[in-house]
């Protein structure tokens, strides 16, 4: 962004190796537990490995920087809007249905390639018109609110260990001074799991059981042990149409965590090095990671807390951090230590987290001051919402149809994003112009 419209940082470091080697490791590991809560809590959620999820966020990391051209100083870790698309194949964390799951994923990730060659083929305005606010917001709202159900299921185990993580998340989050504040998911799971195991709700049979060294990845669980004798093509097609339109949510929100690390780091990253490469690094990191059973990869907000705390802008210190996460990642005592987590815990965070996911879909709608006295936006929103929810919660939980004699069952999410998408594409009197100024400006 040019100077004139940004204040000047004048305490930012963009070149770390001025600190010595000591300290950029320093910061580099600082980053990664600042990443660390929230990438290592979706494979608790959903049953994939934590130790494949950290191999992947590393290299997903590492690869995002090699396409972006090593100048945005972006972490990629465990991305939540598609925790909804595990529960809807595997809702108990079934091992034989989460590479399915995973199948889904990895299509979804192929969308982003698809968008970054449209950004570049077409420009940002004529793609976006197709996602605005109205439509994603009330997407976005919706994952939150189908995935709530869990979080009180699981709350019910222990709500006295459920509301502890509670009340450190939102202490730490409101009256937290420094990393305190940016790491509020880590501590509530740290201090709501100690208390846990006080009152005796934690098995540490499997953490004593566990090598210190092992392989992070297991064959049975990537998507290519599906493709066998016993391969479900009724349940894979599902797979794929329920989780591809979720892409369309976390495309969006790419968009803004690009935008928001280049406010930060007073750098135009959509320019230079375009959100065009951006966003293929983003996919294909998607793409790797959920073929190997782990979750998708995404940019993420806490990377730009940690940015805007330390002043650290190196790109470099992003690069330690991902290679902290894959030496993690060959660990299995850690990921056992991850595993025996119960349900309260993860109950607690999750109610915080899932609420959140919704109210950032409430928050897209304000900033952005969609018109509901338009009677065309509140069609719109309406349908995304009573799809997404009434399907979500009916008798069936989905839309099951018979296409060929392959069964294929649409979830709530799927129906609602599809038809928001068309709506807002059809109906006349669409008011969103996407903002193209910064994408207009030269890098610095």
């Amino acid at each position: 962004m040019s100077q004139s419209s940004t204040p000047a940082v004048t305490d930012a470091i963009y070149d770390a190796s001025s600190l010595g080697r000591p300290r950029m490791f320093v910061l580099g590991l600082q980053h990664m537990f600042a990443m660390f809560g929230a990438t290592v809590l979706v494979p608790v959620l959903t049953g994939l490995s934590v130790s494949t999820t950290l191999l992947f966020a590393g290299i997903g990391t590492l690869l995002f920087h090699f396409l972006s051209r090593g100048k945005v100083p972006a972490f990629l870790g465990s991305s939540f809007a598609f925790i909804a698309g595990y529960a809807a194949i595997a809702p108990n964390g079934e091992a034989e249905l989460l590479p399915y799951a995973c199948l889904g994923v990895a299509c979804a990730g192929l969308l982003y390639p698809v968008l970054a060659a449209l950004f570049r083929a077409f420009g940002a305005k004529h793609v976006m018109r197709f996602f605005p606010p109205v439509v994603t917001g009330p997407i976005v709202i919706s994952i939150g609110l189908i995935l709530a159900s869990s979080a009180i299921a699981n709350c019910q185990t222990n709500w006295l260990v459920a509301v502890v993580a509670v009340a450190v998340i939102v202490i730490c989050n409101i009256w937290g001074r420094g990393m305190v504040k940016i790491v509020p998911i880590l501590l509530g799971v740290v201090v709501s799991y100690a208390v846990a195991a006080a009152l005796g709700e934690v098995d540490f049979s499997g953490v004593a059981a566990a090598p210190w060294v092992g392989l992070p990845v297991v064959w049975d669980n990537t998507v290519f042990a599906l493709f066998g004798p016993q391969f479900d093509s009724s349940l894979a097609t599902t797979a794929i149409i329920t989780i591809m339109p979720l892409a369309f949510a976390t495309m969006i929100e790419h968009i803004g965590d690009i935008s928001a690390i280049g406010s930060t780091c007073e750098r135009n990253y959509i320019a230079d090095p375009g959100l065009h490469r951006t966003l293929l690094g983003d996919g294909l990191a998607t793409i790797l990671a959920s073929l190997f059973g782990a979750p998708a990869n995404t940019t993420y907000g806490e990377n730009t807390g940690v940015l805007a705390l330390t002043r650290v802008f190196d790109p470099r210190v992003i690069r330690i951090a991902a290679c902290c996460a894959i030496v993690l990642s060959f660990c299995p005592k850690f990921a056992a230590v991850i595993a025996a987590m119960p349900a309260c815990v993860i109950g607690g965070v999750s109610l915080v987290l899932y609420g959140m996911i919704s109210a950032v879909g409430v928050r897209n709608l304000i900033e952005n001051q969609v018109d509901f006295q338009n009677n065309r936006n509140v069609l719109v929103a309406a349908l995304v919402l009573v799809l997404s929810l009434g399907i979500a919660y009916s008798t069936a939980g989905a839309i099951v149809l018979e296409l060929g004699g392959v069964t294929i069952s649409l979830s709530g999410l799927a129906v609602g994003s599809l038809v928001g998408i068309v709506l807002n594409a059809i109906l006349p009197g669409n008011d969103f112009e996407f903002d193209t100024s910064e994408l207009e400006e030269t890098a610095e």
